[in-house]
């Protein structure tokens, strides 16, 4: 058995019928030219073959008598793999919108805690003819780089795969779960274990917490002029904030990793800086539809991973900071560096507290407790009463930089399916994939029922950014980018991509936005007029900047990792 840590038992702790805390991911896939087979039956095939390479396949819970304290994670030598591994054919016409409800009704549902916490689906009946897998993982096993760590196991880097050495045999157990008596020696024994790591790291927890009375020299350094002005204790309320049903919502979009990386280069910043810069455009051109922006800049939830350099162990190793959006910025140029000025300053803090960060602490007779106050706090509407600590969720994970093959077929894509959560009804989850910036927006049905409106201002926010380059000199010291050689194009049809002027249906309120100036129209109407799916193309640099790049930048990353 193993032990699960207080960070991962603390996602099983909080979840809820409203509150599901897995995630997942959807991939579109381009299967062979002219392939007949059958891809369902293939893929159960395929991943029979791969389960033994992922510990999250094969482990489920072994809960403690009386939820006295964390469960463990055992072995299961009876995988179902007609369960684990299921089959959606989607109605005509088999739209990318389609697809992506299909995705939101099945990340609404719970996973059954009695077998190992993952499912996948194999999703066909597109009008493009490609197939979909979509991916959902309990987030008390795994967290975004180690879900990297999980793909490695069921993707190739080939279409031809690899060979995989089959597992070695093992004797079945003869129980189905673990006596009593050994669940509580080994529950009380983790428990001494827990306390006693506890006090040895008492001391160093001590000095950080001192130390954060004390000035960063280093960061006193940097000139921080274009940080906001005062950064408040609680962020502002907004529609996003309230109390979630189990109801999700889900939109992905695809910006080019090239270009973005450009941005960041010219502007000084960094590349996660540029991404919450893209998410704080769309956000404040989403509230100012409906007159509901606030006078206070939005605030961000960051994950910051605490992960070692090689560690590849299946569990969570995270912690989170707080970054201002600084929505109460008009220039998008501005709001970028001010995001770059408080997300250095809030990663200057946590570097100095990352050390005597616990991601295993003790909860002897907490579960059962913590479990209650989150059904409580959930279905009493209290969210919708206190500030919040955050106005959204935003996380940036680093995938492969070459295309991947899973079952044969060509990965296309790769949008993150993440958490919505109590007081935070929006997350954008955003993976790198094979020159692609692919961006998975998860959330409350109710609280955000035009998510896709989201998506759309987040390409035109990010052709904006683009034009801005060419209007603006580089940072000082910034070394010189190349100009992307070609923006990404997404594979699907037009429904997945409405145009941003469907968002007309509510005149009324945009008439009424107080920050309608044009700086801030410009980027909204030109993807009025065209569906979104070409905005980005159209944001590309001029024809002879674009001959001066190399063609890819996917073949030696391949080649290296190959």
């Amino acid at each position: 058995m193993k032990h699960l840590s207080g960070l991962d038992a603390t996602f099983l702790h909080l979840e809820t019928p409203e509150m599901p805390m897995h995630v997942g991911s959807l991939n579109v896939l381009d299967l062979p030219k002219g392939y007949k087979g059958d891809f369902y039956e293939d893929a159960k095939n395929f991943m029979a073959s791969r389960i033994h390479l992922a510990d999250v396949f094969t482990r489920k819970l072994a809960l403690m008598p009386f939820d006295m304290t964390n469960p463990v994670w055992v072995e299961d030598d009876d995988i179902d793999l007609d369960y684990h591994v299921r089959h959606i054919t989607l109605p005509k016409p088999g739209t990318n919108r389609q697809l992506q409800q299909y995705v939101a009704r099945l990340h609404s549902s719970l996973i059954d805690r009695s077998r190992p916490m993952w499912e996948f689906y194999i999703i066909d009946g597109l009008k493009s003819g490609q197939a979909a897998l979509y991916t959902k993982v309990h987030h008390a096993g795994i967290d975004g780089q180690a879900g990297v760590e999980v793909g490695k196991a069921i993707f190739d880097l080939e279409a031809t795969g690899r060979v995989v050495k089959p597992p070695r045999s093992r004797p079945r157990s003869s129980g189905y779960q673990l006596g009593m008596a050994e669940l509580a020696t080994a529950a009380l024994r983790n428990t001494a274990q827990q306390y006693v790591k506890l006090f040895k790291m008492a001391p160093a927890i001590a000095r950080a917490i001192g130390g954060l009375a004390k000035p960063d020299e280093k960061a006193a350094e940097k000139d921080t002029a274009a940080a906001p002005k005062k950064f408040n204790l609680f962020a502002p309320r907004t529609s996003l904030n309230v109390s979630i049903t189990n109801q999700r919502t889900f939109a992905g979009r695809t910006i080019s990793l090239a270009e973005t990386k450009y941005i960041a280069k010219h502007f000084g910043v960094s590349l996660n800086d540029v991404v919450m810069a893209t998410v704080a455009g769309a956000l404040r051109h989403y509230l100012a539809d409906n007159n509901e922006l606030p006078a206070k800049p939005l605030v961000a939830g960051v994950p910051v991973s605490l992960r070692e350099a090689g560690d590849q162990t299946a569990n969570n190793q995270a912690s989170m900071i707080l970054v201002s959006l600084a929505t109460d910025i008009t220039d998008p140029v501005q709001r970028l560096k001010a995001i770059n000025a408080s997300s250095t300053s809030s990663k200057s803090t946590m570097n100095r507290f990352k050390a005597v960060i616990l991601d295993d602490f003790p909860t002897f007779a907490a579960p059962w407790l913590v479990s209650g106050i989150a059904s409580m706090v959930g279905r009493s509407g209290i969210v919708n009463l206190l500030p919040p600590a955050a106005n959204v969720a935003i996380s940036n994970v680093a995938g492969a930089p070459f295309p991947m093959y899973f079952a044969g077929a060509l990965v296309t894509c790769y949008y993150p399916v993440s958490i919505a959560s109590h007081g935070t009804a929006l997350n954008v989850t955003v993976q790198s994939y094979n020159g692609r910036m692919d961006y998975g927006l998860i959330a409350c049905r109710r609280a955000v029922p035009d998510i896709t409106e989201i998506g759309d201002y987040l390409l035109a926010e990010h052709k904006l950014l683009m034009e801005l380059t060419q209007k603006h000199p580089a940072a000082a010291g910034a070394a010189p980018a190349p100009v992307p050689a070609k923006t990404i194009e997404e594979p699907s049809d037009e429904a997945g991509h409405a145009p941003v002027a469907a968002a007309k249906k509510k005149p009324a309120a945009r008439k009424k936005a107080p920050v309608k100036v044009a700086a801030k129209k410009a980027p909204v109407k030109a993807a009025a007029k065209a569906p979104v799916r070409t905005a980005a193309k159209k944001a590309a640099p001029k024809p002879p900047a674009r001959k001066a790049a190399p063609a890819k930048r996917s073949g030696s990353p391949r080649a290296a990792a190959a």
